[in-house]
């Protein structure tokens, strides 16, 4: 059995990734592929590491638990996802480290399924955004409470990243910017579910949808269908294209309200990010999806 494994990370595809695959569940069963609600299994994986908490399951406990997250007895591969795998948004920013929980969490989950080849998936997102965002989802309302004991400018996903591949190196990990998910949509859907190429995903455009004007997204599609893309390229040329000319600036721009964080700061953090995002395509185990 193959599970794949999607964290998150808290603010970025907010269940849309899960979403669109259930929806398309009939389609993907046919290719042995498996995408529960995700009622079935976020509550039982929950229960599972919190009694098993460091021991590995049993052989008849995976094949249990199993039994009681799959559709389909003949799948080979099920698709699982939850931004809390990981903790709560509280969390997210702690001992001056994105998720401290990594390094006891990750075995805790890969445990339940000792017998499977296990797969991760992971968004990230730019600290200039994600901090005040998962902040909004704490329940600390005082941001200096949140934050104590970190220093946003020394919070490296790169950290994060090689806590993750130390603490289950047997899992790969496929990983990607919250930032460029509207042009590389279709790909991720394609990695976390292992889809065939030519099967075409009912809604795949729907999150495209989300960030653009009326009219704007049923215009690109039918650009796309009277000049049907030669490649993956030239596809997210076309849609980058649309999204310039068709995107809502609130769904694209986000307005940055924390004490002391002025505008140099928050370009500062977002340079950070992107010199740490090229350290993470360097990581062994790693796979950085990007335009």
């Amino acid at each position: 059995m193959q599970i794949a494994l999607h964290l998150g990370v808290h603010c970025t595809d907010e269940d849309r990734l899960t979403k669109c695959l259930r929806r398309n569940a009939e389609k993907l069963a046919e290719e042995g592929i498996n995408v529960p609600d995700v009622s079935r299994y976020r509550p039982v994986i929950r229960e599972a590491m919190h009694v098993l908490q460091d021991d590995a399951a049993p052989i008849e406990m995976q094949q249990t638990l199993l039994d009681a997250m799959m559709d389909d007895d003949d799948a080979s591969r099920i698709v699982l996802s939850h931004d809390s795998f990981l903790g709560v948004p509280g969390r997210a920013v702690e001992s001056n480290q994105l998720y401290t929980t990594t390094s006891f969490k990750m075995p805790r989950l890969r445990n339940l399924f000792g017998q499977s080849q296990v797969e991760i998936f992971i968004a990230l997102r730019d600290p200039a955004t994600f901090i005040p965002a998962v902040f909004g989802r704490a329940k600390e309302p005082e941001f200096a409470k949140f934050i104590e004991g970190s220093d946003p400018l020394g919070l490296r996903w790169s950290d994060m990243i090689t806590r993750l591949r130390a603490a289950v190196p047997d899992a790969p990990v496929t990983v990607w910017c919250n930032e460029d998910t509207p042009l590389i949509w279709h790909e991720i859907l394609r990695a976390m579910s292992g889809h065939d190429e030519f099967t075409v995903l009912d809604g795949r455009d729907d999150f495209l949808g989300e960030l653009m004007r009326k009219g704007g997204l049923a215009r690109m599609q039918s650009y796309l269908e009277a000049h049907p893309p030669k490649n993956e390229l030239q596809r997210r040329r076309i849609v980058s294209a649309f999204l310039d000319k068709f995107a809502m600036e609130d769904a694209l721009e986000e307005e940055i309200d924390l004490p002391g964080w002025t505008e140099d700061y928050v370009e500062q953090l977002s340079a950070l990010y992107d010199e740490d995002v090229e350290k993470i395509a360097l990581i062994e185990g790693v796979t950085l999806l990007r335009p």
